[in-house]
């Protein structure tokens, strides 16, 4: 399907959510445009029960990402608050001496985000514009049918229809991460209905290319009674086909700097902040953080210290 979001929409959005460096290598992913084929739940906790849908991304070098955009189906009348948590692919922040309930947890979520990485809109270090597109629908849906196994395979919900919408975020704190791959996973709390994460097309046609030698995982779902395993929504639940999901993401690479975990990870990743931007206090402006302490304090976290 096409985007119907007009380039005048665009560049006012972009020009208000994000700035740009002059000297910086500019990071952007995005899977591309919706599909029509699916809607899969993305429902916050305060609106029922809780259900997760992820899909991954890679990142060649350190990151920071500033911005993000997704895609949904709503049924309701307004989006009321949004949260991102960022995943491992499991094994990693994961419990190994458990069964898991699924038929499977290779290549999926972790099943503990990274807690540095969460961004909330109830805490204020995460902001977003909703611009309504249009009337859409989908072939296919993903909301109530999330069963441990062998109840898994649902075949789905059925078609839905709503108003396609396109959420902008800004991360007010911006989150840096280590090169790796990773799950991207948007929760939405939608007034009076639900908020329904829509399916883009696999592999990538119009969107970024996945690293050679990386393989662009599948789109996975969960919900509270299902947790911490995950469900792979084409493969388990539908029985037919993969998925991923229609989203994109902002910000900075940074190359050079330190690596978490090894000695002097803060003073060589300011000194490559610093050699990027010209100096500290203008990486600070141009990743989107409020101030040089609050930079220091990501720099700090990136590291574990």
């Amino acid at each position: 399907m096409r985007n119907r979001i007009s380039p005048f929409d665009l560049t006012l959005a972009f020009a208000a959510f994000f700035t740009a460096a002059a000297n910086a290598d500019q990071f952007s992913f995005t899977t591309g445009s919706p599909d029509g084929k699916l809607g899969a739940l993305s429902r916050t906790a305060g609106a029922g029960i809780e259900t997760e849908t992820a899909d991954d991304f890679v990142l060649t070098t350190p990151t920071v990402v500033s911005g993000a955009t997704f895609h949904g189906l709503i049924t309701g009348s307004a989006i009321a608050r949004v949260e991102v948590e960022i995943y491992h692919v499991f094994p990693l922040d994961s419990d190994l001496s458990r069964s898991a309930q699924v038929p499977t947890r290779t290549n999926s979520p972790s099943d503990h985000e990274i807690s540095s990485a969460t961004r909330d809109s109830n805490n204020q270090d995460l902001s977003f514009a909703v611009v309504d597109i249009s009337d859409f629908q989908v072939g296919n849906t993903v909301v109530d049918g999330i069963n441990k196994s062998p109840l898994q395979l649902t075949h789905g919900e059925g078609a839905a229809r709503g108003r396609e919408q396109e959420v902008r975020i800004r991360f007010r704190t911006p989150i840096f991460l280590p090169a790796g791959h990773y799950f991207f996973r948007p929760e939405v709390e939608v007034t009076g209905g639900n908020f329904l994460f829509l399916s883009a097309p696999r592999p990538i046609t119009a969107g970024t290319p996945f690293p050679v030698g990386v393989t662009d995982l599948q789109a996975w779902i969960r919900n509270a009674n299902l947790a911490p395993d995950w469900l792979r929504i084409g493969a388990d639940i539908v029985g037919a086909g993969t998925f991923n999901m229609t989203f994109s993401l902002s910000g900075n690479s940074v190359p050079s700097v330190g690596t978490p975990g090894k000695a002097n990870c803060s003073g060589k990743t300011d000194s490559a902040l610093s050699l990027q931007f010209g100096e500290l206090d203008k990486a600070v402006p141009a990743l989107g953080y409020s101030s040089t302490s609050a930079l220091q304090d990501a720099v700090r976290g990136f590291c574990g210290e």
